[in-house]
């Protein structure tokens, strides 16, 4: 049982981060100019852009740090400063490492890891509640991205095109 609990977590976290979320954010920033992709509307939001890099800094922080056990090098103010003007390509490469090395941490761990508590931005976890919180967290603001996306380009993203999603389940 405990084999076939570490297996659906690790194709979840494969599926959720880098199938889903990390197709997601390269469609959405690659419909995006330079302008909209660092546009911020007021000093209470953030451009997708620092959105981008922010996604990288707590993903690396959470799980290749906090459960990789790598040093953490993140300074997460700095995720969101006006000054940036990275093009998209080059924050989708550093992001696309930084998903691809977290999933080679998680397709690593063993189920006797998953209750081991560790410390993450000075909050108490579990390895399994970092990894938890890192679905949440990137789902959350893939979310934003694409409201963003579809609101100034008025595109459907067709994230599920050609798909019956009305199909009913027993």
């Amino acid at each position: 049982m405990t084999d076939t609990i570490i297996d659906i977590i690790k194709r979840e976290f494969h599926l959720r981060v880098i199938e889903e979320s990390l197709a997601r954010i390269t469609q959405c920033v690659g419909l995006l100019t330079p302008e909209q992709l660092w546009y911020k509307h007021n000093r209470n939001t953030n451009s997708i852009g620092n959105l981008v890099l922010h996604l990288e800094g707590n993903i690396r922080q959470y799980i290749i740090s906090g459960v990789g056990g790598e040093n953490d090098v993140r300074q997460r103010s700095k995720e969101f400063l006006d000054e940036y003007d990275y093009p998209g390509s080059e924050i989708l490469d550093k992001l696309t490492a930084t998903l691809q090395a977290a999933n080679a941490v998680v397709q690593a761990i063993s189920v006797e890891q998953l209750t081991e508590a560790v410390t993450i931005q000075g909050f108490p976890h579990t390895r399994l509640s970092a990894i938890l919180h890192v679905i949440e967290h990137l789902s959350y603001h893939v979310g934003q991205i694409t409201f963003y996306t579809k609101y100034v380009n008025d595109i459907d993203t067709a994230y599920y095109g050609g798909l019956d999603l009305d199909v009913t389940t027993s």
